[in-house]
């Protein structure tokens, strides 16, 4: 396993973590879930993704459970806050108040006395900056955070939060999530430039596009039992990003490309990421064993620079960013 650093930061991440959205604790019997961890643990993952929102805690909970019987100091755990926890008017956002409590509940959920990184699942406009920074700044002073992020937020709020934590003394964020894979590269255009300038790390999510890069869609045909993309728990997301003839075409493309390489698909699609010098760690979803296995064998995989050319050509670089 190779590991890499949160940008400036002095914390090590393995080049690969494993996610648990719509997985551990949600689609993912217990079994499955335990076995995946510890496959993951074993091949040398360190970074262990998930967020309160995953299944109302499940994600959490299940996660925790399995990851006790490891040493702690062997791992790095990124957690989140945000999300709709409740029907109350402060069970949700990035309020001193609902930080603070979802912190706590968390980390039992987990069964730990601090995470390596506490994330700001998305921008929350009702809540001033000021409020926000400072809530993480007492969570770390506290010891139950050592670092804290953000995920999806635009590149200018990035920077003003932390010219503001310089201004409180407080500590600036460590750590970036965004969406990054062939089908959506907007980060290349002014996300990592200012994650490079701040010092941030970027440990992205969503590497095979939810499954749209592996191949298994094919053009003209419905998706195949089974799958996510057949799963109207799992599949809304990749039906209003990625779900286009154009892409399952595409798809079918690289699949081949893929192939002249000597690997697969995911596994190409992943090691694209990896190549790319500002990313800290791509995170993993899998379902199964036999799926993070696969996965993990992205490690492996060299990408020849007439390969790279022929896979930008494919999937080329947006010139326009979309405005958030």
């Amino acid at each position: 396993m190779e590991y890499r650093p949160l940008g400036k930061w002095g914390a090590k991440v393995s080049a690969l973590g494993l996610g648990s959205y719509l997985t551990i604790g949600m689609t993912c019997d217990d079994d499955t879930s335990r076995d995946m961890i510890r496959t993951a643990y074993e091949a040398g993952i360190n970074y262990f993704d998930t967020a309160n929102a995953y299944n109302r805690g499940e994600g959490e909970r299940v996660l925790g459970s399995h990851l006790a019987e490891f040493p702690r100091p062997d791992l790095f755990v990124l957690t989140k806050v945000w999300a709709p926890m409740g029907d109350g008017p402060n069970d949700r956002g990035l309020s001193a108040k609902h930080i603070r409590e979802q912190c706590d509940a968390s980390l039992a959920r987990l069964q730990m006395d601090y995470v390596d990184c506490y994330m700001c699942h998305r921008p929350d406009p009702d809540t001033p900056l000021e409020e926000t920074i400072r809530a993480m700044e007492d969570l770390a002073r506290a010891g139950k955070i050592l670092y804290w992020g953000i995920s999806e937020w635009p590149a200018p709020m990035i920077v003003r939060a932390n010219a503001l934590a310089r201004e409180l003394g407080a500590r600036p964020m460590a750590v970036s999530q965004p969406r990054y894979n062939l089908l959506y590269r907007y980060p290349e255009q002014l996300l990592y430039p200012t994650t490079a300038q701040e010092g941030i790390g970027n440990v992205i999510f969503s590497p095979l596009a939810h499954g749209m890069l592996t191949g298994k869609y094919k053009p003209g045909e419905d998706a195949p039992a089974g799958t996510r993309a057949a799963d109207s728990r799992q599949n809304m997301v990749m039906k209003a990003m990625y779900w286009t003839e154009a892409n399952k075409a595409k798809a079918q493309e690289f699949v081949a490309i893929a192939e002249e390489l000597g690997t697969t698909a995911p596994e190409l699609a992943i090691a694209w990421c990896l190549r790319t010098p500002a990313v800290s760690s791509v995170i993993l979803g899998t379902s199964n064993v036999e799926q993070l296995n696969q996965n993990l064998k992205a490690l492996d995989v060299v990408i020849s620079d007439d390969a790279a050319e022929r896979i930008d050509a494919l999937f080329p670089a947006p010139s326009v960013v979309p405005q958030v």
